[in-house]
């Protein structure tokens, strides 16, 4: 039997998911209700739950700082949270304290069953609209990265007429400070803009910018 501790300091969102799991999972027993994390707390410390349902925004104490405090207590508690908001902070929140599981309201009594008997798995549940934005975020980092290994590929003296082109200087201006020809900044820049995937001037100047290869 997986038992759990649903926390909603609204009764009828508690009394809907209960009805969910009495109607679809005989496996699955509520074992306590709480409507602030102050509750959950106190119920956890004498009845721990196999998984916690929190809503993220309850009185006293919300659903990330109960998360956080069970968490501190048993680095193996299994939490679930319930919300209506699928902004980034939100969820940001909610997976860096160590919460595995993340469920919209809206779609609540569709996803409670599953979501429960993933988390219980040890494994991860995110609401699909919480799953896009997290895909969102990796391919933002995944083309970062990307970004960081093309400047990975400069050598130091193109990293060198980069960031004097991102200052402003123009090829003569550059070839003075470096002590090198205007022929051999060409060239260089010439190097650097086919690494890059850069075809102009001034994508190359935003670029350096952009990527603060001014500061290296």
């Amino acid at each position: 039997m997986i038992k759990i501790i649903l926390a909603d300091d609204h009764p009828v969102v508690r009394n809907g998911l209960r009805a969910v799991v009495d109607r679809k999972a005989k496996d699955i027993e509520i074992i306590g209700e709480a409507v602030n994390g102050k509750e959950v707390l106190e119920m956890a410390q004498h009845h721990p739950a196999d998984v916690y349902i929190l809503d993220i925004a309850m009185p006293i104490l919300n659903g990330i700082e109960t998360a956080e405090r069970l968490m501190k207590r048993d680095p193996k508690s299994k939490i679930i949270m319930l919300s209506i908001h699928d902004e980034k902070t939100f969820v940001e929140k909610a997976l860096i304290c160590g919460v595995q599981g993340y469920i919209l309201k809206e779609s609540a009594t569709e996803e409670m069953i599953h979501a429960i008997y993933e988390v219980y798995q040890g494994r991860q549940f995110l609401s699909p609209g919480v799953s896009k934005f997290i895909v969102q975020r990796l391919s933002g980092k995944r083309r970062h990265y990307r970004r960081y290994e093309q400047i990975a590929t400069l050598t130091r003296k193109e990293k060198e007429i980069i960031q004097l082109i991102g200052e402003g200087l123009a090829n003569k201006q550059i070839a003075r400070q470096l002590n090198i020809s205007f022929h051999t900044v060409h060239v260089h820049r010439n190097h650097i803009m086919a690494k890059l995937g850069i075809h102009k001037q001034a994508d190359l100047i935003r670029y350096a910018i952009k990527e603060g290869i001014s500061k290296l």
